[in-house]
């Protein structure tokens, strides 16, 4: 097996559906423009509260590796 070396971005994806629905987004989303997309890790997860008091969106932070490729 080759070894890897990978590049890791932080992303931000949010969602009114919730949290899976926002870790969705985030990597759908970075899936467009990075190749070689391998893994993520979810650092924070956050929510805000609509006028009406009530959950409007969740947020959630996330680490996503993807290997570089060969020179």
């Amino acid at each position: 097996m080759p070894e890897h070396v990978y590049k890791v971005v932080e992303l931000v994806g949010s969602s009114k559906q919730g949290i899976d629905d926002a870790v969705q987004t985030a990597i759908t989303r970075a899936g467009a423009t990075l190749r070689h997309l391998r893994w993520f890790e979810v650092t924070q997860i956050r929510g805000a509260v609509g006028e009406d008091g009530r959950v409007d969106h969740m947020q959630v932070t996330l680490k996503a590796g993807f290997t570089l490729e060969d020179a």
